[in-house]
């Protein structure tokens, strides 16, 4: 973990309450896709935590849902204000268990991760397919970037407007070697459920320190409790409680 400052190059509305925040800074810390960031906002006491969508030499990227204070106050950023961010953060995706056709689920502001992680599968040689849901047509974002990396997508929306109507257990294919999602907890039982493979899953969880100290996320596995900020938020489908 560490406290590096950042720069935003850009901060633009990509979908309904959804944006996009490209930061300039040391990435060196971001091992793995799946990990998290930190970021302090001036005036509120705790950080918030947001998803690696990319990063790569000194660019980071995020995607970030507007839900409350700490993100509308993102939302209205500019290029050239520094955040200071503590990255690093979270155990990530572990890709050597993915077999040769991955299957990566999505599910909204779950779907960022996915990005880093779809890329670093291509270069491992891997073939990994995706399904992302939404509820409407203007909350679709990431379907241009992911099929560019050449990966086989299906989105899904509630409405039916847009896509496969219906959610993302609803399109799943028949054919892949492991899964790999993000999302609702609801999304993640329901992808449990219809799986017939193992899989990983990345939990949302509201934090307070976001590594480890004040014991805040924890959760009940099979094996141990466990913290997700620290412990995940990836977790293996068979140690989950539900």
């Amino acid at each position: 973990m560490t406290d590096s400052i950042f720069e935003i190059l850009e901060n633009k509305k990509l979908a309904r309450d959804v944006y996009c925040m490209r930061l300039s800074g040391d990435t060196s810390q971001i091992t793995r896709p799946g990990q998290f960031v930190n970021i302090k906002i001036d005036g509120l006491f705790l950080r918030r935590p947001i998803s690696v969508c990319d990063a790569g030499g000194n660019v980071l990227t995020l995607i970030y849902k507007v839900v409350g204070e700490g993100t509308r106050r993102m939302c209205e950023m500019r290029k050239g204000v520094k955040l200071s961010l503590l990255t690093g953060l979270g155990n990530g995706y572990d890709t050597s268990k993915s077999g040769d056709r991955p299957l990566l689920v999505g599910g909204g502001v779950g779907t960022p991760p996915l990005y880093l992680l779809a890329k670093k599968l291509v270069s491992e040689g891997k073939r990994p397919c995706a399904v992302i849901g939404f509820n409407t047509k203007d909350e679709v974002f990431l379907e241009k970037e992911l099929k560019a990396l050449g990966v086989p997508l299906t989105v899904a929306c509630a409405d039916g407007s847009y896509g496969e109507k219906g959610f993302v257990t609803d399109a799943l294919p028949g054919d892949y070697t492991y899964f790999y999602a993000c999302g609702p907890e609801p999304m993640l039982r329901a992808l449990c459920d219809a799986a017939h493979t193992s899989g990983q899953l990345s939990f949302e969880e509201r934090m307070g320190c976001g590594f480890g100290a004040c014991m805040g996320c924890s959760c009940k596995t099979k094996y141990k409790n466990k913290r997700i900020c620290k412990d995940g938020p990836v977790l293996e489908k068979e140690e989950i409680i539900w």
